[in-house]
Protein backbone atom coordinates (compact mmCIF):
# COMPACT_ATOMS: atom_id res chain seq x y z
CA UNK A 1 0.00 0.00 0.00
CA UNK A 2 1.50 3.30 -0.95
CA UNK A 3 1.39 6.10 1.50
CA UNK A 4 -0.40 9.59 1.34
CA UNK A 5 1.97 12.15 1.75
CA UNK A 6 -0.16 14.96 0.83
CA UNK A 7 -4.00 14.77 1.56
CA UNK A 8 -6.64 17.89 0.42
CA UNK A 9 -10.09 17.97 1.26
CA UNK A 10 -12.63 20.34 0.32
CA UNK A 11 -9.72 23.16 0.08
CA UNK A 12 -11.62 26.53 -0.69
CA UNK A 13 -9.56 30.40 -0.78
CA UNK A 14 -10.88 33.46 -1.61
CA UNK A 15 -9.57 37.01 -1.75
CA UNK A 16 -11.46 40.53 -0.87
CA UNK A 17 -9.92 42.88 -2.47
CA UNK A 18 -11.84 46.52 -2.55
CA UNK A 19 -14.86 44.72 -1.54
CA UNK A 20 -15.15 42.38 -4.34
CA UNK A 21 -14.83 38.46 -3.14
CA UNK A 22 -12.94 36.48 -5.58
CA UNK A 23 -13.76 32.53 -5.08
CA UNK A 24 -10.17 31.02 -6.55
CA UNK A 25 -10.33 26.93 -5.12
CA UNK A 26 -13.75 25.89 -4.60
CA UNK A 27 -13.77 22.59 -2.37
CA UNK A 28 -10.91 21.18 -4.18
CA UNK A 29 -9.49 17.78 -2.82
CA UNK A 30 -6.17 16.08 -4.21
CA UNK A 31 -4.35 13.27 -2.79
CA UNK A 32 -0.39 12.33 -3.27
CA UNK A 33 1.09 9.51 -1.89
CA UNK A 34 5.14 9.33 -1.30
CA UNK A 35 6.90 8.74 -4.42
CA UNK A 36 4.54 10.59 -6.43
CA UNK A 37 5.67 12.88 -9.43
CA UNK A 38 2.75 15.10 -9.53
CA UNK A 39 2.04 17.57 -11.92
CA UNK A 40 -0.71 20.30 -11.40
CA UNK A 41 -1.75 21.92 -14.51
CA UNK A 42 -4.04 24.48 -15.76
CA UNK A 43 -4.58 28.18 -16.89
CA UNK A 44 -3.26 31.18 -15.90
CA UNK A 45 -5.30 32.43 -12.49
CA UNK A 46 -6.94 28.78 -11.72
CA UNK A 47 -5.22 28.58 -8.40
CA UNK A 48 -1.70 26.55 -9.36
CA UNK A 49 0.43 28.99 -7.40
CA UNK A 50 -2.37 29.98 -4.54
CA UNK A 51 -2.48 25.62 -4.16
CA UNK A 52 1.27 25.19 -3.81
CA UNK A 53 1.73 28.26 -1.94
CA UNK A 54 -0.99 26.44 1.15
CA UNK A 55 0.97 23.20 0.40
CA UNK A 56 4.09 25.03 1.45
CA UNK A 57 2.67 26.79 4.66
CA UNK A 58 2.95 30.42 2.61
CA UNK A 59 -0.68 31.18 2.34
CA UNK A 60 -3.95 29.98 4.34
CA UNK A 61 -6.42 28.04 3.65
CA UNK A 62 -9.88 29.93 3.55
CA UNK A 63 -11.74 26.79 4.36
CA UNK A 64 -10.71 22.96 4.10
CA UNK A 65 -8.28 20.48 5.31
CA UNK A 66 -4.64 20.10 4.10
CA UNK A 67 -2.53 17.40 5.82
CA UNK A 68 1.12 16.89 4.61
CA UNK A 69 3.40 14.42 6.18
CA UNK A 70 0.47 13.45 8.85
CA UNK A 71 0.76 17.02 10.25
CA UNK A 72 -2.44 19.64 9.61
CA UNK A 73 -0.45 22.42 7.94
CA UNK A 74 -3.12 25.06 8.18
CA UNK A 75 -3.19 24.68 12.22
CA UNK A 76 0.48 25.16 12.77
CA UNK A 77 1.53 28.95 14.08
CA UNK A 78 4.48 30.36 12.57
CA UNK A 79 7.09 28.77 14.61
CA UNK A 80 5.84 25.55 13.46
CA UNK A 81 5.52 26.39 9.65
CA UNK A 82 9.30 28.02 9.54
CA UNK A 83 10.66 24.55 10.95
CA UNK A 84 8.14 22.81 8.32
CA UNK A 85 9.48 24.18 5.28
CA UNK A 86 12.98 24.45 6.67
CA UNK A 87 13.04 20.35 7.43
CA UNK A 88 10.09 19.02 5.32
CA UNK A 89 10.18 21.18 2.03
CA UNK A 90 12.51 21.70 -0.81
CA UNK A 91 11.16 24.77 -2.49
CA UNK A 92 11.92 26.02 -6.40
CA UNK A 93 10.09 29.20 -7.35
CA UNK A 94 9.92 30.36 -10.99
CA UNK A 95 12.97 33.07 -10.02
CA UNK A 96 15.30 31.75 -8.73
CA UNK A 97 15.87 33.95 -5.22
CA UNK A 98 19.30 33.08 -5.07
CA UNK A 99 21.33 36.14 -2.69
CA UNK A 100 23.67 38.10 -5.16
CA UNK A 101 26.68 38.48 -3.35
CA UNK A 102 27.23 34.64 -2.53
CA UNK A 103 28.44 32.41 -4.92
CA UNK A 104 26.64 29.00 -6.17
CA UNK A 105 28.13 27.17 -3.29
CA UNK A 106 27.20 29.64 -0.65
CA UNK A 107 23.92 29.54 -1.60
CA UNK A 108 23.14 25.99 -1.37
CA UNK A 109 25.62 25.67 1.89
CA UNK A 110 23.09 27.97 3.72
CA UNK A 111 20.20 26.80 4.48
CA UNK A 112 21.69 23.83 6.09
CA UNK A 113 24.11 25.88 8.21
CA UNK A 114 21.53 27.93 8.98
CA UNK A 115 19.48 24.97 10.14
CA UNK A 116 22.11 23.84 12.90
CA UNK A 117 23.93 21.58 10.06
CA UNK A 118 28.16 21.46 11.03
CA UNK A 119 29.78 23.89 8.79
CA UNK A 120 32.06 21.20 6.81
CA UNK A 121 29.23 18.55 6.36
CA UNK A 122 27.04 21.17 5.11
CA UNK A 123 29.91 22.42 2.59
CA UNK A 124 30.17 18.56 1.31
CA UNK A 125 26.62 18.09 1.00
CA UNK A 126 26.48 21.23 -1.40
CA UNK A 127 29.28 20.43 -3.43
CA UNK A 128 28.09 17.19 -3.72
CA UNK A 129 24.32 18.48 -4.75
CA UNK A 130 26.08 20.93 -7.29
CA UNK A 131 27.87 18.24 -8.64
CA UNK A 132 24.99 16.75 -9.56
CA UNK A 133 23.29 19.15 -10.98
CA UNK A 134 26.35 19.90 -13.53
CA UNK A 135 28.17 22.86 -11.90
CA UNK A 136 30.81 21.24 -10.30
CA UNK A 137 33.08 23.87 -12.24
CA UNK A 138 30.78 26.92 -11.09
CA UNK A 139 30.82 26.61 -6.99
CA UNK A 140 32.96 30.11 -7.01
CA UNK A 141 30.72 31.66 -9.70
CA UNK A 142 28.14 34.20 -8.33
CA UNK A 143 24.28 34.25 -9.59
CA UNK A 144 25.28 37.45 -11.89
CA UNK A 145 28.01 34.96 -13.74
CA UNK A 146 26.00 32.10 -14.03
CA UNK A 147 23.20 31.78 -17.07
CA UNK A 148 19.18 31.98 -16.49
CA UNK A 149 19.26 27.75 -16.38
CA UNK A 150 22.59 27.41 -14.13
CA UNK A 151 20.92 29.87 -11.68
CA UNK A 152 18.10 27.31 -11.90
CA UNK A 153 19.76 24.14 -11.55
CA UNK A 154 21.72 26.10 -8.04
CA UNK A 155 17.77 26.53 -7.11
CA UNK A 156 17.31 22.79 -7.59
CA UNK A 157 20.56 21.51 -5.83
CA UNK A 158 19.46 24.27 -2.81
CA UNK A 159 15.95 22.80 -2.61
CA UNK A 160 17.42 19.33 -1.46
CA UNK A 161 20.03 20.66 1.17
CA UNK A 162 18.46 19.95 3.81
CA UNK A 163 17.21 16.22 2.24
CA UNK A 164 13.39 16.94 2.45
CA UNK A 165 10.54 14.60 2.50
CA UNK A 166 8.68 17.01 -0.29
CA UNK A 167 9.61 18.79 -3.51
CA UNK A 168 7.35 21.96 -4.70
CA UNK A 169 8.25 23.63 -7.75
CA UNK A 170 6.32 26.30 -8.70
CA UNK A 171 6.55 26.84 -12.64
CA UNK A 172 10.34 26.48 -12.50
CA UNK A 173 11.06 26.79 -16.12
CA UNK A 174 8.51 29.66 -16.42
CA UNK A 175 11.40 32.48 -17.19
CA UNK A 176 13.69 29.83 -19.56
CA UNK A 177 14.31 29.28 -23.17
CA UNK A 178 12.76 26.06 -24.26
CA UNK A 179 16.01 24.53 -24.35
CA UNK A 180 16.78 25.12 -20.94
CA UNK A 181 13.59 24.22 -20.00
CA UNK A 182 13.51 20.81 -20.93
CA UNK A 183 17.18 20.65 -19.02
CA UNK A 184 15.19 21.54 -15.66
CA UNK A 185 12.44 19.58 -16.34
CA UNK A 186 14.11 16.67 -17.05
CA UNK A 187 16.66 17.62 -13.65
CA UNK A 188 13.83 18.01 -11.47
CA UNK A 189 12.52 14.91 -12.16
CA UNK A 190 15.56 13.03 -12.17
CA UNK A 191 17.02 14.44 -8.78
CA UNK A 192 13.45 13.72 -7.42
CA UNK A 193 14.23 10.17 -8.63
CA UNK A 194 17.86 9.44 -7.64
CA UNK A 195 17.14 11.14 -3.92
CA UNK A 196 13.98 8.91 -3.36
CA UNK A 197 11.74 12.34 -3.15
CA UNK A 198 8.17 13.15 -3.86
CA UNK A 199 7.86 16.04 -5.88
CA UNK A 200 4.80 18.19 -6.75
CA UNK A 201 5.10 20.12 -9.71
CA UNK A 202 2.87 23.46 -10.99
CA UNK A 203 3.81 23.60 -14.88
CA UNK A 204 2.01 25.37 -18.21
CA UNK A 205 4.51 23.29 -20.54
CA UNK A 206 2.82 19.97 -20.82
CA UNK A 207 6.05 18.45 -22.65
CA UNK A 208 7.02 18.62 -19.03
CA UNK A 209 3.51 17.83 -17.28
CA UNK A 210 3.82 14.29 -19.69
CA UNK A 211 6.68 12.89 -17.45
CA UNK A 212 4.38 13.27 -14.69
CA UNK A 213 3.17 9.74 -13.17
CA UNK A 214 0.06 11.40 -11.14
CA UNK A 215 -1.79 14.69 -12.88
CA UNK A 216 -4.04 16.56 -12.02
CA UNK A 217 -5.58 19.64 -13.64
CA UNK A 218 -7.31 23.19 -11.66
CA UNK A 219 -10.58 24.24 -13.41
CA UNK A 220 -13.37 26.09 -11.97
CA UNK A 221 -11.37 26.23 -8.70
CA UNK A 222 -11.29 22.34 -8.08
CA UNK A 223 -8.72 19.27 -9.28
CA UNK A 224 -9.59 16.79 -12.00
CA UNK A 225 -7.29 13.71 -11.42
CA UNK A 226 -6.18 12.95 -15.29
CA UNK A 227 -6.04 9.40 -16.61
CA UNK A 228 -2.65 8.23 -18.22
Amino acid sequence: MSETIVKIEGLEKTFVTGGETLSILKGLDLSVDRGDRCVIVGKSGSGKSTLLNIIGGLQDATAGSVFVGGSDVSRMNETRRTAYRQKFLGLVFQFHYLLKDFTALENVFLPAYMAGVPKKEAMDRACSLLDDVGLSDRLGHFPSQLSGGERQRVAVARSLINDPELILADEPTGNLDPANAALIGDLLFSMADSHCKTLILVTHDMNIAAKGNRRYAIEDGRAQELAG
